[in-house]
């Protein structure tokens, strides 16, 4: 099942920060899915690394995920932080370089 949502992830449910796009929102169990696909988290990581290419989910995520590490994230719902948050914590217990990475990167 390929939805993104690095981060999603994941995050996948999010909303666009650009104005009149929005991202397809999806549920916590499709989200668990995502995170539980090597594959498709490491198609993600890349593209939010810059290091390879994005699907519209992966943008997003690249776009809204330095908000989020840094506590803000004013155009996100409860329910999107939530997923971003939880999202975030995999990458960081499973993913340890590409956290590294993206805590330099973007941090």
């Amino acid at each position: 099942m390929e939805l993104q949502i690095l981060l999603c992830i994941i995050v996948y449910s999010m909303l666009a920060v650009s104005p009149g796009f929005t991202a397809p929102q999806i549920s916590d169990v499709q989200l668990e899915q995502t995170l539980t696909d090597r594959i498709t988290m490491q198609r993600h990581l890349k593209c939010v690394l810059g290091e390879g290419p994005c699907d519209p989910v992966g943008q997003k995520f690249r776009t809204v995920a330095p908000l989020v590490l840094r506590g803000v994230c004013p155009s996100c719902s409860d329910q999107d932080v939530k997923q971003i948050r939880r999202t975030l914590a995999y990458v960081q217990r499973n993913y340890p370089w590409e956290w590294n990475k993206m805590i330099r990167q973007y941090g």
